[in-house]
């Protein structure tokens, strides 16, 4: 079961404003040496280090193939994708420059 606190909504004018909601409780947050070291102590055969290798390379492959427009779907777990963040909108297709319209790139 995920452990939550409760928070209350409080922006002024926020339209929910008074409302209560649930956030999760963080406790700890595994790097990739640290998961591959808890799915070593899964009974399996294998070492933390051949499975932290293993995930250094899914890891640089997910980044290569969504940077050439790739998805990239983990079973039961999510589909990784990237977004662009935009800085400002164009007035038209032609006046629209990266320079000036993007601001960057996030994983979602």
């Amino acid at each position: 079961m995920i452990r939550y606190k409760k928070y209350q909504m409080t922006g002024e004018n926020h339209p929910l404003k008074g409302l209560w909601y649930a956030r999760p409780l963080i406790e700890d947050t595994f790097d990739t040496e640290k998961l591959a070291k808890h799915m070593s102590n899964h009974n399996t055969p294998y070492s933390a280090g051949l499975i932290k290798g293993v995930l250094t390379d899914m890891i640089a492959c997910t980044k290569e193939l969504i940077l050439d427009g790739k998805n990239v779907k983990l079973d039961d777990l999510a589909i990784f994708s990237v977004g662009i963040v935009s800085r400002k909108g164009a007035a038209s297709a032609d006046a629209f420059t990266l320079a000036d319209n993007v601001k960057g790139l996030k994983l979602r």
